[in-house]
């Protein structure tokens, strides 16, 4: 998303935004920080947002029309974003809206120098991995053989494995690793997991997974497998549960980075700061269709559940129609273009999507 600061007598700093995926609430979230910053669309601002919507291909050209927008702060919606706009520009500031595992991922020298252009939230994703396991033993306590699915490549993977690792030696489960690292071994996987007589997934942070999502939790509903997801919007589509980072609360922070920076602060002297709230998401109607009765202990825990399909609790639908609602109000002097897959852009309030 490419933000334009505008200001009466000339064009302010802009910044701009990428991501691999159209994921309305943590876009949602970035512009109820940049408003409680003073930052008003239509007024002092223009938001261009650029998507991909799954087509990580399409990620390096995106990032490359942000850079030829010469935005002055880039925000990138996700590690598969923070590495094409890397890759493109040397120069203009980025601001990861989170990032699984910067270090590891060669964005910052350390979080708390970052010491190049790039700052902005880390997930604790390996963290929490142990924490997925410990409550995916919870709501299938007689469960003894779980498979965790991951790409050992991938930063944050290998360090959440070993958390998980750890996890299961007090949990006494028998873990089965197994790797996705095209779109091909999705199938494939599922063969493994059934032979190995994998009673539920622990599904790792992984943008394969993640562009191949509909096909993937067909298969998760198919062999009536429990899963834990690293993303919450796998269980809006229809997984099991999730334990993540709280991303809108990431993505409403980053808005602070964006504000810093066009105040003249520089990337590598803002520390990377890491999540202070957390959420644990629960699918009722998936663990009705798979059998599973959710422990009251559990679901008193949950900070959303889902009971019908697409459908979170009452509490956040009701923000979501606020917040749709704050956006319709606004003057349609803005254009909006977000770097994910397919090319989306609102102008004067009128919406053109193109694949």
């Amino acid at each position: 998303m490419a933000l334009k600061i505008q200001s009466a007598q000339r064009m302010a700093p802009s910044a701009g935004f990428s991501s691999s995926m159209t994921i309305s609430p943590r876009l949602a979230a970035l512009r109820q920080g940049l408003r409680e910053l003073g930052y008003v669309e239509g007024k002092n601002v223009v938001i261009d947002e650029k998507y991909a919507d799954g087509n990580q291909d399409r990620l390096k050209e995106l990032a490359g029309e942000l850079v030829r927008l010469k935005v002055d702060v880039i925000v990138t919606g996700g590690p598969t974003a923070t590495r094409p706009a890397k890759e493109a520009t040397s120069t203009i500031p980025i601001v990861m809206g989170f990032d699984n595992d910067p270090v590891g991922a060669g964005f910052v020298v350390s979080l708390a120098r970052p010491g190049k252009h790039i700052t902005g939230l880390s997930t604790l994703h390996p963290e929490l991995s142990g924490k997925q396991l410990e409550l995916l033993k919870e709501i299938i306590p007689k469960v003894s053989r779980v498979a965790v699915l991951g790409n050992w490549s991938q930063p944050g993977n290998v360090e959440a494995l070993r958390e998980v690792k750890l996890a299961a030696e007090v949990l006494d489960l028998h873990l089965q690793h197994l790797e996705i690292r095209a779109s091909k071994d999705i199938d494939v996987v599922f063969t493994e997991a059934r032979k190995g007589r994998a009673g539920a997934l622990l599904v790792l942070a992984n943008p394969m997974i993640i562009f191949q999502q509909v096909h993937f939790i067909q298969l998760v509903a198919k062999n009536r497998l429990p899963a834990v997801y690293s993303q919450p919007e796998f269980v809006d589509a229809g997984g099991l549960m999730s334990y993540t980072a709280n991303f809108a609360d990431l993505f409403r922070r980053a808005a602070i980075y964006v504000d810093k920076i066009l105040k003249g602060a520089k990337p590598a002297d803002l520390p990377v700061e890491q999540p202070t709230k957390f959420e644990l998401v629960i699918n009722l109607k998936t663990a009705k269709q798979i059998g599973l009765t959710i422990p009251p202990n559990v679901l008193a825990r949950a900070d959303k559940v889902i009971k019908q399909q697409g459908a979170r609790s009452r509490e956040q639908g009701e923000r979501n129609r606020i917040q749709r609602s704050e956006i319709r109000g606004q003057s349609g002097t803005w254009r909006m273009a977000y770097g994910s897959n397919g090319f989306n852009s609102e102008v004067g309030g009128q919406q053109k999507h193109c694949a």
